[in-house]
């Protein structure tokens, strides 16, 4: 292998035309018209790591009696539907999921997952508790993973699953980072049976999410063995009695409706 030469300028060299293809550029590349539906709250996204944050949310509402219709409607990353101009509208950052909340006045337009689940469970007050303690508590575990879960996705995923060659620095320096991660969800989940304490919150949504799909040896196929999943017996029993409720299977099982004819 070619040692690698550090620029003293980084130029992008890998320029094309791919419409879902990266680049150093934010914006959208094409004029795109997103369907609206009659629904209160109109949901863009895709069944990813991030992408079921959502579903999974609305159906859990809808599981403690909450009045809360949705459509959801198909964002391909893979051929760029993200960087439609109707779809940078309501997110400039270009990534699902993305929300908007149509009871408003003017409409309301949400992005990120972390927001969007946070935005619901206040305008209804469920999955997220009203003591400050226990509510701190809630927010300090959903920050924690919109912060902590990149390293798992963008970095051990990619290396581990996606990258063109495997490379021992990257996946050894992100395995790492998953697994401190993982012991750490194994350490406090040995002393409570939800992320925040002791009710079911948006903090589990979100970490169930990722790391008990990625411990389900739901995301990268291999990577449960390779990381030694059963090390973390607390993530497990968590992530088996989680995937277990109704909503979460709901929310696994929602039918996106095409942007496109």
């Amino acid at each position: 292998m070619t040692a690698y030469e550090l620029p003293k300028v980084w130029k992008w060299e890998d320029e094309n035309s791919d419409l879902g293809g990266n680049r150093p550029t934010a914006g959208s590349r094409f004029e795109q018209t997103l369907p609206v539906g009659e629904a209160p709250f109109q949901l863009y996204s895709l069944a990813t790591p991030n992408g079921i944050k959502a579903t999974i949310m609305f159906e859990e509402l809808k599981e403690l009696g909450v009045d809360v219709d949705y459509d959801v409607y198909l964002i391909n990353i893979g051929d760029g539907d993200q960087f439609g101009s109707d779809f940078v509208e309501i997110n400039p950052n270009s990534k699902i999921p993305a929300l908007v909340d149509q009871s408003q006045e003017p409409r309301l337009e949400i992005f990120e997952s972390g927001s969007i689940l946070l935005y619901l469970a206040e305008k209804f007050n469920k999955l997220i508790p009203t003591d400050i303690h226990g509510r701190t508590e809630t927010m300090n575990w959903l920050f924690w993973q919109i912060g902590a879960g990149p390293y798992v996705g963008g970095g051990f995923g990619h290396f581990f699953a996606y990258a063109p060659e495997k490379m021992k620095y990257p996946i050894d320096r992100f395995t790492m980072e998953t697994k401190r991660q993982l012991d750490l969800l194994d350490k406090t989940l040995g002393k409570r049976p939800y992320i925040a304490g002791e009710e079911y919150t948006i903090a589990d949504i979100v970490n169930w999410s990722w790391y008990g799909r990625l411990v389900l040896d739901d995301l990268y196929e291999g990577s449960a063995e390779f990381l030694d999943i059963d090390s973390y017996p607390n993530v497990l029993e968590w992530a088996r009695r989680i995937a277990e409720r109704p909503a979460v299977k709901k929310g696994l099982e929602v039918e996106y409706k095409p942007i496109k004819d």
